[in-house]
């Protein structure tokens, strides 16, 4: 039986990686991939905004999957790999928080998990505005990029040609070899994230060549905190608008991350807002399905963050009558 190809989806936070795995699985491709999708927030709320299709969507929540809930992939992994039925791959989209390494470590460290899986591939996703920063703070940037087999350079057309420029000359510095492919909300061919039989192990350790030795990739994510929101009752969207746009205005800086789901009254479609630092969207995600419960819910990731100021403002936002 050949072993089940894995691709390792990972970048910092907010750098696009759902935006990739959306496009992934809505493209008319014939394959079945299985998904595992890991959150650093304690509410999920990735799961909600991957598209419904044929695949197989596993969340993982409660830590990273670098450090703390490791065994939890090496469970779920496991129980895809001793199922009936064909799969064609498994990708496993990290946190943004997280560093490869690890990852990368649990599939040659667990006999049945190295005999049964493949590594694919290394993809990474990169913020191209907000890519120096996120180095500058972030060791985690730095490896993800260092360990990819390709990196795709996100957003694009939110920067002109100069800090394009600079974007690539810092990826190549960091990793002389690895493809660079430019895009923007991840609009990329299938091929050049799945299939590319590009993970090459003897690169990675002439890098590091304690990749494989169990225990050399401890770390923690004491520097970063997050923030859940959630209550079952209706935002007034009026309200919310007001008060995300004037707190990302005056502390966006501090803000790595945020993203939610809000049930909006009378609404049939959930209202999904994400940000990095000063920049938000939002726009209509998938319908309420007929008797579903519906809920609020917002994850705030960075530092110094005033989590009863912020539970406070959320509640207000709420309709009460």
């Amino acid at each position: 039986m050949l072993p089940i190809p894995v691709t390792v989806l990972t970048g910092y936070l907010g750098a696009g990686k759902t935006t990739l795995l959306n496009r992934i699985l809505t493209q008319e491709h014939g394959k079945r991939y299985a998904v595992i999708v890991n959150e650093f927030g304690e509410v999920g709320i990735d799961n909600e905004l991957v598209a419904h299709s044929d695949e197989e969507i596993f969340e993982m929540n409660n830590g990273c999957i670098c450090c703390t809930v490791r065994g939890d992939l090496i469970r779920m992994v496991g129980g895809l790999i001793r199922r009936k039925g064909h799969l064609d791959g498994v990708i496993i989209e990290t946190t943004g928080l997280a560093d490869p390494a690890p990852v990368i470590q649990t599939f040659f460290l667990d006999q049945e998990t190295k005999e049964r899986t493949a590594l694919d591939a290394v993809v990474a996703v990169v913020d191209a505005r907000h890519f120096q920063g996120q180095l500058e703070r972030s060791a985690e940037a730095r490896e993800q990029v260092i360990f990819a087999d390709a990196v795709i350079l996100n957003k694009c057309d939110l920067v002109d040609e100069a800090g394009l420029e600079e974007a690539r000359a810092r990826i190549r510095e960091l990793n002389p070899s690895v493809e660079i492919i430019p895009a923007t909300r991840c609009d990329v061919p299938l091929e050049k994230v799945m299939g590319r039989r590009s993970f090459d192990l003897l690169r990675l350790l002439d890098i590091e060549p304690e990749l494989l030795d169990e225990g050399a990739h401890e770390h923690s994510h004491g520097h970063v905190q997050s923030v859940s929101l959630v209550s079952d009752k209706a935002v007034d969207f009026e309200r919310f608008k007001k008060w995300i746009g004037e707190f990302l205005n005056a502390q966006g800086q501090n803000v790595y991350r945020c993203k939610g789901i809000l049930h909006l009254p009378g609404e049939r479609q959930r209202l999904v807002f994400q940000g990095v630092h000063m920049l938000m969207e939002m726009g209509f995600g998938m319908p309420w399905k007929e008797g579903e419960p519906r809920s609020s819910k917002a994850v705030f990731i960075g530092r110094g963050l005033d989590s009863l100021a912020l539970q406070i403002a959320f509640r207000d936002c709420l309709v009460t009558s």
